[in-house]
């Protein structure tokens, strides 16, 4: 198989024009183009307003590539494809006595047993929140009824938070084993749509990620593995620096050596269960913010210029980072086209947005966090907790600022700027539920957040006209960006001084999204496989 870079087509080209385009840029015939598949395609967004090719790399299989390759050996743009096919580290030959849990059946969870479960080693899943379509109802209970599940919403249930987002699927990570192909591969086969292999920035969309997560859960238990909700894990079995097993809420019991540790970023009581425990912990960085809304078609017309609306393009989305002068760094995050701004508190009388879009991106407002990066050594010293208790004080004040009924504080851009309440919507309408009352964000976050803020919006509009749109809305707020804690873990992938316990994912701090989480689950299940089998790291 070799592989070609760089070729571009025009965003209107006709479905079968790709072959002949690979057959002249190689100089073959086309009888020696056996086959080929898209591995990436993508645009240049800088060339809005001159002509924006779509951008292939391209895997083709040809005869005699030997021959191909020593012709084109100079060829900057073809060489040999790499080897991205996914490895198993090994196979239970039977059944053994043991099984390792998975606690949390967020995207690291559900890829950590996957993994377990193709090599043979049964796995026990314990998710404290319910099956995706129940859960799926509860959260609508909240933004439809201001009734609040604390097991059941945003955060907590089968799929984690990454099912109510945009469901992207793209990632910064370093990943030199292409587990993050094995990730997209696994969500295809389960339902996801092909396109999410080869473009640019992959996603799903929430209504499709219920579906995918579900279908990926009967996979886990024809494998044999065995997958378990509403069951919170509220202890763990020690003995001599090794873990045991975990206690559940109700009192069961259940022993194993070998414990993957899968929590979500919210999963506050279970950090304070290990801090209790000694288990070690770290506090680190984290960011705050709000979300801001702006008419997805004054987004679409800065990043897209004259393709704005184009069919293929689809929505547009932007990241930003501004620098501010009192030392602080805003940036964009999580940014959903096309999509709505959701409750996401998970315990009561606590006020917590993010963002969210359906596979077809196609809401009136485009959305994202605006937030300002916070360290425990400038803002939060005391602990390893000092983080979570952060989070808890500034959601408990938004609550009250929201009205005391789950609505959310909010103001208008042009008023914030301003430092002045608002008192009226503008042409832009918020798409929070359960509602937004307006007024003064400045209460709501430290003054050298809204300092920073205040200061980035018009440092935003030099690179998106029109981002400090006047009645373009901000809704607070946003805390739970990531986790505010670290779960130490070592080489080995366990924790620091608990051995049999493996941190994982989002709630550990090391992950960030659901493709990062998915990669996360994915090593560290190849580890508790090894450990598991006998075989050398």
């Amino acid at each position: 198989m070799i592989r070609l870079t760089e070729l571009k087509l025009p965003l209107d080209h006709a479905d079968d024009a790709l072959r002949p385009a690979i057959v002249q840029r190689l100089g073959i015939d086309d009888a020696e183009l056996l086959d080929f598949s898209v591995f990436k395609r993508s645009y240049d967004a800088r060339k809005k307003f001159g002509e924006m090719p779509f951008i292939y790399t391209l895997d083709c299989e040809v005869k005699d590539e030997a021959a191909l390759l020593a012709r084109l050996a100079h060829d900057k743009q073809v060489g040999a494809a790499p080897d991205i096919a996914y490895k198993p580290v090994g196979q239970a030959k039977a059944p053994l006595d043991e099984r390792p849990i998975v606690v949390g059946f967020g995207p690291c969870g559900i890829f950590a047993a996957l993994i377990l479960a193709q090599a043979g080693l049964r796995p026990i899943v314990l998710e404290r929140g319910k099956e995706v379509r129940q859960r799926t109802k509860d959260t609508w209970g909240l933004w439809r009824k201001n009734q609040l599940d604390p097991e059941s919403n945003v955060q907590f249930g089968e799929g984690g938070a990454g099912t109510f987002s945009d469901g992207k699927l793209y990632s910064q990570i370093k990943d030199p084993h292409h587990h993050g192909r094995k990730v997209l591969q696994e969500f295809v086969k389960a339902g996801a749509p092909d396109e999410i292999l080869y473009v640019s920035k992959p996603h799903i969309g929430t209504f499709r990620l219920t579906g995918v997560v579900a279908t990926m859960r009967e996979e886990i238990k024809a494998l044999g593995g065995e997958v378990r909700f509403q069951q919170r894990v509220s202890d763990l079995l020690m003995e001599d620096g090794q873990l045991t097993g975990v206690v559940l809420d109700s009192g069961e019991q259940i022993l194993s050596r070998h414990v993957i540790l899968a929590l979500g970023h919210s999963s506050r009581d279970t950090f304070r269960m290990l801090h209790a425990r000694g288990v070690y912990l770290e506090a680190k960085p984290f960011s705050v913010g709000f979300r801001i809304e702006h008419p997805q078609s004054l987004i679409d017309r800065a990043r897209l210029g004259k393709y704005a609306g184009h069919p293929k393009l689809g929505a547009a989305d932007y990241k930003l980072v501004h620098h501010a002068s009192n030392g602080r760094s805003v940036y964009s995050f999580c940014m959903c086209p096309g999509g709505t701004v959701v409750a996401a508190t998970s315990e009561p009388e606590r006020v917590v947005t993010n963002g969210m879009s359906q596979y077809s991106r196609n809401e009136r407002n485009a959305n994202a966090g605006i937030v300002v990066g916070i360290t425990p050594e400038q803002d939060y010293p005391g602990g390893p907790l000092a983080g979570v208790e952060l989070q808890e004080r500034l959601e408990s004040h938004a609550y009250v600022l929201g009205g005391r009924n789950y609505e959310a504080p909010g103001q208008l851009v042009g008023d914030f700027i301003k430092g002045q309440p608002s008192t009226a919507l503008g042409e832009v309408t918020p798409s929070y539920k359960p509602g937004v009352k307006l007024g003064d964000l400045a209460p709501s976050l430290p003054d050298f957040a809204i300092e920073a803020i205040r200061e980035a919006l018009p440092a935003f509009a030099k690179q998106i006209k029109g981002f400090d749109l006047a009645d373009a809305v901000l809704t607070g707020i946003e805390t739970r960006t990531s986790s505010p804690v670290r779960i130490t873990r070592g080489d080995n992938l366990q924790s620091l001084n608990l051995k049999g316990l493996y941190p994982a994912g989002e709630g550990a701090g090391y992950a960030g999204g659901i493709l990062s989480a998915g990669v996360d689950g994915i090593r560290v299940a190849e580890a508790v496989a090894r450990d598991m089998l006998g075989l050398k790291p």
